[in-house]
Parts: structure tokens; C-alpha cells; sequence
């Protein structure tokens, strides 16, 4: 067997990932969001002629872009199978793009447990309050 007969096949075996470009345009929220977008802008605009904010338009532009090869990508080769990979731009927004927000999630979580924590254990405490007691809690500080 040769070498590069060899590289591929350790490539290739179940044990080593290989890339798996996402496809957003499959997702059931892009579809909702291309199909309805330009009816939503048309109705938000309502009667008074008030638009959305420029920034709610162009967060929602640039996520129909996210992901998709006809809008940019970059070209990654491996050298030890010998394979292209085209791994498409994201938008990196916030708020509409659930694979973005992900990012930025992990990002987050990651530099608050390798800068800002302290080599301490950490624990978590949730304090659940009934639903009926909040808007007693809300007006009376002392309560």
C-alpha cells in the first residue's frame, strides 16, 4: 500500500472527524425566515409608514447569507487526505442566527472559565420563586 494510499485511509476511518459543511438553507427557521421575510418588512412598515430599525433589516439580511457557498467562502485543503473543504462565511450576528449565537456562547464560556474565574470549584445556585410570590417580592424589597 502505498502513502497516499495509506493517508487516505487513515482519513477516512470512523475515528477521525472529517468537516461537515453546516446547511442552513435546510433548516425549517431559514425557510420561515426566507419565505416571510419581505411580507414582514411590508406589514412592520404598517400604516404609518415607521420601519423597523436599519439594524433588525440588516441582521436579518445577513443571516439568510450565513452559511451559504453563492455568498463567500474560504477554501481549506487537508494535506494528509488530500481534500478540499469550502467552509462558507458566517454573519456573526446576534440574535436571529442559531448557529452564531452558538459561537459566540461557547466563546463566551470559554473566556469567563479561563480568565475571569477564579482556580476555584464552582458551583451554580438557582433560586425558584413561585410564580404568585414574584409580584409580591417585585414591590416589597423587604419581603
Amino acid at each position: 500500500m502505498s502513502a497516499a494510499a495509506s493517508a487516505v485511509a487513515s482519513c477516512a476511518t470512523p475515528r477521525t472527524a472529517r468537516y461537515q459543511r453546516r446547511r442552513p438553507e435546510q433548516t425549517l427557521w431559514y425557510r420561515i425566515v426566507q419565505t416571510h421575510f419581505a411580507t414582514w418588512l411590508d406589514l412592520a412598515s404598517g400604516e404609518f409608514g415607521v420601519a423597523p430599525p436599519g439594524y433588525v433589516e440588516r441582521t436579518f439580511r445577513r443571516y439568510l447569507e450565513c452559511g451559504i457557498l453563492a455568498h463567500g467562502f474560504a477554501r481549506a485543503y487537508c494535506d494528509t487526505c488530500q481534500h478540499d473543504f469550502l467552509i462558507a462565511y458566517s454573519c456573526k450576528g446576534r440574535g436571529v442566527c442559531p448557529s452564531c449565537n452558538t459561537r459566540r456562547m461557547v466563546e463566551t464560556a470559554a473566556h469567563l472559565v479561563d480568565h475571569v474565574f477564579p482556580l476555584l470549584p464552582v458551583r451554580q445556585w438557582v433560586l425558584a420563586v413561585p410564580k404568585r410570590l414574584r409580584y409580591f417580592l417585585q414591590i416589597d424589597a423587604v419581603l
